[in-house]
């Protein structure tokens, strides 16, 4: 079990602060190809998102590792479960069925991680 929820951590860690990254790093203008709903949003919001993919995708690994404040690792996969909430009803309301399946998986992981680390 404590293999499977590793990797589930890992996946959620990459996922996150990859996108999260992105978001944070690359112009609104560029990010429109791969992410159409930034026109919905600030770009001081889509930041925002960023940072918070970032931090919590830290959160999900780096206390665990460590040892120091293991809680903090459920309470970020909590975090990040709701940020796909949001992603979700935002690709619903765009009708971009197709892109929140990602919303889903990532959604079922931080969900299992959550539950896993909190026992």
């Amino acid at each position: 079990m404590n293999i499977w929820l590793w990797v589930g951590q890992i996946v959620l860690a990459a996922s996150f602060i990859l996108g999260g990254l992105a978001k944070v790093a690359v112009p609104e203008d560029k990010l429109r190809g791969a992410m159409p709903w930034v026109d919905d949003l600030s770009q001081r919001a889509v930041t925002g998102i960023g940072v918070v993919e970032v931090v919590g995708g830290a959160g999900v690994v780096l206390p665990w590792a460590t040892g120091i404040a293991t809680i903090l690792t459920p309470v970020a996969a909590v975090g990040l479960a709701l940020v796909m909430v949001g992603g979700f009803a935002t690709h619903l309301r765009r009708a971009e069925y197709g892109r929140s399946l990602s919303n889903v998986v990532l959604f079922v992981i931080a969900v299992l991680v959550a539950v896993g680390r909190f026992t």
